[in-house]
């Protein structure tokens, strides 16, 4: 299945993108799933079709769905409720009712986050199309899987699971209470359930698309938005142009989306689909819109480590950060990761293993590649004899 991951900034008309896109596919002949977790029917109100918590059937090949986060953190807090419920009683703390339960913030991410997986895993769909959130939402969203296991896998390591005998003896020579089975079983589902989101995200065949209207706004959006993937090691396929005016409006307006686009076309795949001069509603107007179709790009972008050790006995590990500014890149080693920092993004990623073995000798940010070299620790290193 082929996965295109839609956002840009608010009001950019992405869901309208998302929606044609889905549509366009469908008409092909593609079984396509449009994805949205908007708590609101903008999806519904653009395909001319009510969506909801039911995946609906639109046409007989596009299906829809707006999976509700009421009901699955409902589902989530009841379950956590049940294994925990020893736990509970000791502490003479009262259950939470479903009635009584609101969703919490995030919600919406996480539920839109195991729809994608469940969406992936059924095979049911040969295109998924998600329209996710605004894109500094959308952003925290991708980066959520691997936040997540990393947190779970500092908090409760696995190989601490294997001394589940030693545990009621550990508890009293430390004096508090270790933590219990279910604990590290519900550590281990989490981490199984978000790794199955993760695979999907990082799969080559899921490309993000961002979209933005021409101006300096959306090339600001543009230009963070483009920062914060690669430091996630990805780059947009396509950037849609969204609501391009026709030559004969306003000469300002005009002049103004062609010197974004011209600076758009010399980094990026764009495409411009035109404004309608109205909001587009149901399957006429979608149908107009000269978006994007499914293509064999990929966004996933390498980072490789170059072996110059012959010469200048250094490993180059080049990570390309294409609009990153000298003066706000920092980086931290801390033992096997090393903290990337690039204005307001950061990412904490796990050290190739030919450079766990090394020391960091320098960095240099060069033609937006930021290039960090690594000399061998001779304690670590294999000798030659």
């Amino acid at each position: 299945m082929r996965t295109i991951l839609i956002t840009g900034p608010g009001g950019s008309g992405r869901t309208t993108v998302a929606a044609a896109t889905a549509l366009a596919a469908a008409r092909e002949g593609t079984r396509t799933l449009v994805l949205s977790a908007d708590r609101t029917d903008t999806l519904g109100a653009v395909l001319g079709a009510r969506t909801g918590p039911t995946p609906t059937q639109v046409t007989p090949t596009l299906t829809a769905w707006r999976p509700d986060a009421t009901a699955g953190f409902r589902d989530d807090l009841a379950a956590f409720q049940d294994r925990a419920s020893n736990v509970l009683d000791l502490l003479g703390a009262s259950r939470l009712d479903p009635e009584e339960v609101t969703p919490l913030p995030g919600a919406e991410e996480l539920t839109l986050l195991r729809a994608l997986r469940d969406a992936a895993l059924s095979e049911r769909h040969e295109l998924l199309v998600v329209d996710l959130p605004p894109t500094q939402q959308a952003l925290a969203l991708l980066s959520l899987p691997e936040e997540l296991r990393r947190y779970l896998r500092r908090l409760l390591p696995a190989e601490r699971q294997a001394a589940a005998g030693l545990r009621p003896v550990l508890g009293r020579l430390a004096g508090v209470p270790m933590p219990s089975e279910w604990l590290y079983e519900t550590a281990a589902r989490w981490d199984t359930e978000l790794g199955a989101v993760q695979a999907v995200l990082a799969d080559r065949r899921a490309v993000v698309r961002l979209v933005a209207e021409p101006g300096p706004a959306g090339t600001d959006a543009v230009r963070a938005a483009s920062l914060a993937l690669a430091l996630r090691g990805l780059r947009p396929d396509t950037l849609v142009a969204n609501r391009v005016v026709p030559e004969d409006w306003p000469a300002g307006l005009v002049a103004q989306q062609r010197k974004a686009l011209e600076e758009w076309q010399e980094s990026y795949e764009v495409q411009a689909v035109p404004h309608l001069g109205h909001d587009p509603r149901g399957g006429d107007d979608l149908g107009a819109l000269t978006v994007p179709g499914v293509n064999d790009t990929t966004s996933t972008v390498e980072w490789p480590v170059a072996d110059h050790l012959a010469d200048s006995g250094v490993l180059v590990w080049h990570i390309p950060l294409p609009g990153a500014v000298r003066d706000e890149l920092d980086l931290i080693r801390r033992g096997d990761e090393l903290l990337v920092s690039a204005g307001q993004f950061r990412r904490i990623v796990p050290l190739p293993s030919a450079l766990r073995r090394c020391t960091v000798a320098g960095a240099a940010l060069r033609e937006g590649e930021l290039r960090i070299r690594f000399a061998p620790d001779p304690d670590l290193w294999p000798r030659t004899p």
